[in-house]
């Protein structure tokens, strides 16, 4: 018998079912390309958008997209918005505050969340969306690095499928063992006795990988923001230059994957070609390859497990430049150092990282404190906010309000904080 038949019509491919989606943080990188992978595909409608200031891009994507609701941050924008969407004869309903965002992100008639607000102010909705067993679409890895470990429990209790949509983790989702990939979010330490033995996470380095050592201090925000290959926020392309990102994601993937911080590295892959891989114990290393487009992880979070088109440009290996690996240097990126020990110390660690970093980067984009005090900030501040209570929601944000103020007052005394907190309670 012949390998194939003029009859043979191929594998059948499952078809991307129909989904209602709520998008946090419409307005953002990630927002604006989800909304554009849903574009190009009309079994999928959208049922509300948020964002915090910008009303403008906002009015523009609901005359597009038509949703049924709107939810803006602040609350002035939305008073604008909800004037000219009358003005433009919409139906759709703007209102405001985090318990609309929660809202939209929790009703019963959505299917998938994409969770792209940037910050602390991204886990509430996050976390009502997967409480609510909904799909939710992971692309703020602050709701796994403040609360990682309830936020995971929520979508256990609660049957919802967690997908990650940096391009790191859903590179190492896509290489998962098949059984794996059936419970996204949902492995325990069942990846270790399906022969995974670590995950490898893939970093750019960003500007100013090869950047000397005694030039960093004067980097500018400019600069800093100039990203290589990804085009991203200011906050994320900052993340990015100090390799924070990189330790924010080592975390992300800890709790995503249930893997101890032994079991995850990270490698300096300038092209980014490679997004990440997963070795396992035969010696077998699996990686996932694809253009440096977010449209690429989007598509595939939102289609599966079935596949479709993104838009973004097919991956052409002949034309690529040849691919590089290396160590990272931990004395050029202290900051990727403080978010591996912060996985290793656990508890409210996390949490306090990430707050110090926010307050920092803001405070380095407003040019009140330089490129190099960043991770200063961020290592005094865990220094100083420590919190040994059990984790809870209302521990983690007053942690999380502790860990700022202190990051605030070093950042206006510039290293002078005398806060030091032991133990904090509600």
């Amino acid at each position: 018998m012949s390998a194939s038949s003029n009859n043979d019509s191929g594998p059948v491919v499952p078809s991307v079912p129909a989904q209602r989606i709520t998008v946090l943080g419409s307005t953002g990188s990630v927002g604006t390309s989800t909304l554009d992978v849903i574009s190009r595909h009309p079994q999928f409608s959208v049922y509300a958008l948020s964002a915090a200031r910008n009303h403008e891009l906002l009015l523009q994507q609901c005359l597009q997209f038509s949703p049924e609701f709107a939810v803006m941050t602040d609350p002035e924008a939305a008073a604008v918005l909800a004037l000219q969407l009358k003005a433009a004869g919409s139906s759709t309903v703007v209102e405001s505050g985090a318990e609309a965002l929660t809202r939209i992100a929790s009703a019963d008639e959505v299917d998938s969340v994409m969770a792209a607000i940037v910050g602390a102010a991204g886990l509430p909705p996050a976390l009502a969306a997967a409480s609510a067993g909904k799909k939710v679409l992971l692309a703020n890895k602050e709701a796994l690095v403040m609360a990682g470990a309830l936020f995971m429990q929520a979508a256990r209790a609660s049957g919802a499928v967690v997908l990650p949509i940096d391009s790191e983790h859903n590179a190492i989702f896509q290489c998962l063992p098949p059984s794996a990939q059936q419970q996204p979010g949902q492995s325990g330490r069942r990846l270790v006795g399906q022969g995974v033995r670590r995950v490898v996470l893939t970093a750019s380095g960003g500007p100013f990988r090869d950047t000397p050592l005694s030039e960093l201090e004067t980097v500018t925000p400019a600069q800093a923001c100039k990203h290589p290959n990804w085009s991203m926020g200011r906050k994320i392309s900052v993340d990015s230059a100090t390799m924070m990102n990189k330790g924010l994601e080592f975390i992300e993937a800890c709790f995503l994957f249930d893997l101890s911080p032994d079991q995850v590295d990270v490698l300096i892959h300038p092209q980014s070609i490679v997004h990440s891989m997963v070795e396992y114990t035969d010696g077998s290393v699996l990686a996932q390859l694809g253009s440096p487009d977010m449209r690429v992880p989007i598509a595939h979070a939102l289609a599966w497990p079935a596949r479709m088109a993104s838009g973004a440009s097919f991956l052409d290996l002949v034309k690529a430049p040849d691919l590089q690996f290396y160590a990272p240097d931990l004395e050029r990126f202290p900051a990727l150092a403080l978010g591996i020990k912060a996985a290793r110390d656990g508890g409210y660690a996390p949490c306090v990282l990430n707050a110090a970093n926010e307050v920092a980067v803001a405070a380095f984009l407003e040019e009140r404190i330089r490129f190099t005090d960043i991770p200063r900030v961020i290592s005094e501040t865990l220094d100083q906010i420590t919190c040994r209570e059990p984790l809870s929601i209302a521990m983690i944000q007053t942690v999380d309000r502790q860990a700022r103020a202190c990051a605030g007052e070093l950042v206006s005394s510039r290293f002078a904080c005398a806060v030091a907190v032991d133990r904090l309670y509600v």
